[in-house]
């Protein structure tokens, strides 16, 4: 059996079929009790366009699942292509019993991280190749919450905030430093100092801007303190000053550049979305980096659907469907090894 990818692997749970639902438990022992076990072949769907996700989880299920079984076969769309309404993304044939149980963690897994990632993919396209950083882990479940990082970065992000995510995506963890960390010190340049003093070198100096003072004059400040040693400021001001608009990011590139800190790049965040991405980008801003959280973290799931199409080799289907295997050259087979 090929191993899975490390963070990939399924659960005990999973494998288990205590995250399954209850009546595919209960049909795998009728199908036990009598003595059944179909060869099957399932198909899954989804009736919109989306960016195919999670698939990488769904093939380390499989693998286990499949192991061994007789005339097992998975075909599937990989990881990261965009799929049609419609389209098969996943063929699994072979033995009902061996695969049948995971029906329920296939589509969930498809389900959230094609959602996720093609909301990413939104905000990336609107950002006409400004980088965007996913900072939306803190939304989610903390058991959840690399998935969804891994699946910002599918969706095309240039980074994500958590260690976790970060090794999935096989990157190292983006970040700047917190409001926190500038109130406890009470003062935005001296946190920045001792996090210049006591963080790894490698790690670029990424400021936070809004805590104390006026952004630009924050800016200026800061970047005259630290100099090259500065790489970016970030701008997260609240809703209830208005939040980060052009206008401030116009004032800060300004008060910046006439104070020679041409180099320190402008990060904005704070309720980052597509609509705002653009109306950066349309009013000619100098943002040179996106941090988006609940754009991504807060999309609507993928809805999956998973059919029965053959059942001993004869083409079924309920009601409504079309019975048998439907044609899509692009699937590609997963290796199985037993």
């Amino acid at each position: 059996m090929p191993a899975a990818p490390p963070g990939f692997e399924p659960s005990p749970a999973t494998l288990a079929g205590q995250t399954a639902d209850v009546y595919f438990l209960r049909s795998r022992q009728v199908l036990e009790a009598e003595g059944r076990d179909p060869a099957a072949v399932i198909e899954v769907f989804a009736r919109r366009r989306a960016l195919l996700c999670g698939m990488r989880e769904v093939e380390a299920l499989l693998s286990q699942a499949l192991a061994g079984a007789a005339a097992a076969s998975v075909e599937r769309l990989p990881e990261g292509r965009w799929f049609d309404p419609g389209e098969v993304v996943l063929r699994v044939s072979g033995p009902y019993r061996a695969f049948g149980l995971y029906e329920t963690a296939l589509l969930g897994a498809l389900a959230s991280e094609t959602g996720w990632a093609t909301a990413a993919s939104a905000c990336v396209a609107e950002a006409g190749g400004v980088p965007v950083v996913h900072f939306g882990a803190r939304h989610v479940h903390p058991d959840v919450s690399p998935r969804l990082e891994y699946a910002a970065v599918v969706g095309g992000c240039s980074g994500c905030a958590t260690p976790a995510g970060a090794a999935l995506s096989g990157l190292e963890a983006t970040g700047t430093l917190p409001h926190a960390l500038v109130l406890i010190f009470g003062d935005t340049l001296e946190a920045a100092l001792a996090f210049d003093r006591q963080i790894d070198p490698a790690v670029g100096r990424t400021v936070l801007v809004d805590t104390f003072l006026d952004e630009a004059e924050e800016s200026v400040r800061v970047a005259g303190a630290m100099g090259e040693r500065l790489w970016a400021v970030r701008l997260d001001t609240p809703s209830e000053l208005g939040g980060v608009t052009p206008e401030l990011v116009g004032r800060v590139r300004s008060r910046l550049d006439a104070g020679g800190h041409r180099d320190v790049k402008i990060l904005v965040s704070g309720g980052i979305t597509p609509e705002r991405i653009r109306a950066f980008r349309e009013a000619g801003a100098a943002v040179d980096g996106y941090g988006v959280g609940s754009a991504i973290s807060g999309a609507p799931a993928v809805d999956f659907t998973a059919d029965v199409k053959e059942v001993d080799g004869v083409a079924v289907a309920k009601r409504g469907r079309r019975p048998g295997r439907t044609d899509n050259p692009r699937l590609e087979v997963l290796e199985l090894t037993s």
